[in-house]
């Protein structure tokens, strides 16, 4: 659906789990083998991926100061059971945060979530304003207030609603 470069960083596993749902198509990328390898996602772990997915779309949008979507796990109990270790690397004391195993999904996004806390880029990562878009993408605007994925799409939208709904 967007056009905008991926997320930086860690960010990017993040966006890409958020958009394997494509609200306005009707489409999940994670009922197809292909969606859920590239992810890293077992047939045993749909659940699990389906409700951090929406975990982190409700954060998403409240990043961009709108309300939850739906009901939700909050995504601080989700990524609290990622097993995470502070790697300290041995030629230039560097630090970070990085998942115990490799392998589960909510241990890399609880990762990829740290980074960017750090970075201070985490609050730029936001959901579409759109209610049948709600996709991610990163804000690169100037004073990070960005409130949908494509201007030229949910964006001229929401002004035509707004500009239609104000009547002759």
């Amino acid at each position: 659906m967007s056009e905008r470069s991926a997320a930086p960083g860690g960010l990017a596993l993040v966006e890409s789990l958020v958009n394997t749902l494509d609200m306005e198509a009707g489409t999940d990328a994670l009922d197809t083998p292909e969606g859920r390898v590239r992810l890293g996602i077992t047939e045993d772990g749909l659940d699990e991926a389906r409700e951090l997915r929406e975990s982190l779309r409700a954060a998403l949008l409240a990043h961009a100061g709108h309300p939850p979507h739906r009901a939700v796990t909050p995504l601080g109990t989700l990524l609290a059971r990622a097993p995470l270790y502070l790697a300290v690397d041995d030629h230039d004391g560097s630090a970070r945060l990085t998942p115990a195993d490799e392998g589960p999904l909510p241990a890399r996004i609880a990762a990829a979530v740290a980074e960017a806390l750090v970075a201070g880029t985490w609050a730029r990562l936001k959901a579409c304003e759109s209610a049948t878009c709600h996709w991610a993408y990163y804000d690169r605007s100037p004073a990070g207030r960005g409130r949908w994925c494509l201007m030229r799409t949910c964006g001229a939208r929401a002004k035509m609603r707004r500009y239609r709904a104000k009547g002759p």
